[in-house]
């Protein structure tokens, strides 16, 4: 009889790369472990433990600059989203169940150039077409250049999940003489809403944190938290500026969790 073969990846096959790889995580990872701990940091000193306490994150809620920023960071990144998940859907159906075209490349180049381009570069490159055109919206000049930011990370998601799509339902509803209408309402669409909550996940979470494009295109009175944050920490860590920074986190950390459970709602309700 012969023995059944093994499927997955044998860790024994390479011994050292298991606690390789623990190290690695622990030197991603430590850092925010040791942020979030001192964020509830009683002491005034950032660095020096004075027992537990939620004094910091009251303050940091207390600060009204800092809900004003996080309030803009939050509207930037549900327009982001929101726009950006509206042409990345289109845009994927084009290009994986559209006609070919002759410009098809040069359309997934300009898509996929956010992603490319060194995000320092796309910044600057948007400041100075911002400043060109005399583009001047405070908040909405953000809202703008984060949307085209944020396109190609709600477009992959979902590009991939139409890949992975058969099309043979879609051929199977239209030989039931339903119009494109209805096979994108009623197959389509239901197939593809996993990929699309991770793509406006993903173009979330890539908003709320951006640092780079922001401090290049924020006006007076746009500021966002991220970059409210650099301008605390210009005067060195304090424990308010962590309690701040770990609320970010929690903030990054509920979205991909909701989109997990939102998911996960959705799949269990087809089966």
């Amino acid at each position: 009889m012969s023995a059944r073969p093994r499927t997955g990846f044998d860790w024994r096959a390479t011994p050292g790369l298991a606690p390789l790889t623990v190290l690695v995580l622990v030197f991603l990872y430590a850092p925010l472990v040791v942020l979030i701990a001192y964020a509830f940091n009683a002491s005034d000193l950032a660095m020096v433990w004075g027992g537990f306490s939620l004094r910091w994150f009251e303050k940091a809620l207390s600060n009204a600059d800092l809900r004003r920023a996080a309030l803009n960071s939050v509207i930037v990144a549900v327009v982001a989203t929101v726009v950006a998940t509206a042409v990345a859907v289109p845009a994927a159906l084009a290009l994986e169940r559209g006609r070919r075209f002759l410009a098809r490349p040069a359309a997934e180049a300009v898509i996929a150039l956010p992603l490319v381009a060194p995000e320092i570069v796309t910044a600057i490159a948007t400041l100075v077409f911002f400043s060109a055109i005399g583009l001047r919206l405070g908040i909405g000049n953000i809202a703008i250049a984060h949307v085209v930011f944020c396109i190609p990370f709600a477009l992959l998601p979902v590009r991939a999940r139409l890949r992975d799509m058969p099309r043979d339902v879609e051929d199977a509803a239209r030989d039931l003489y339903a119009d494109d209408w209805a096979v994108f309402r009623r197959v389509t669409l239901p197939l593809l809403m996993p990929g699309i909550v991770s793509g406006a996940t993903l173009a979330f979470i890539v908003s709320l944190d951006d640092f780079l494009i922001t401090l290049m295109v924020a006006e007076a009175g746009s500021t966002t938290l991220p970059v409210y944050l650099y301008g605390m920490l210009r005067l060195g860590v304090t424990p308010e500026a962590n309690a701040a920074a770990t609320l970010l986190l929690a903030a990054s950390v509920g979205a991909v969790v909701a989109a997990y459970f939102i998911m996960r709602r959705d799949r269990h309700s087809r089966l």
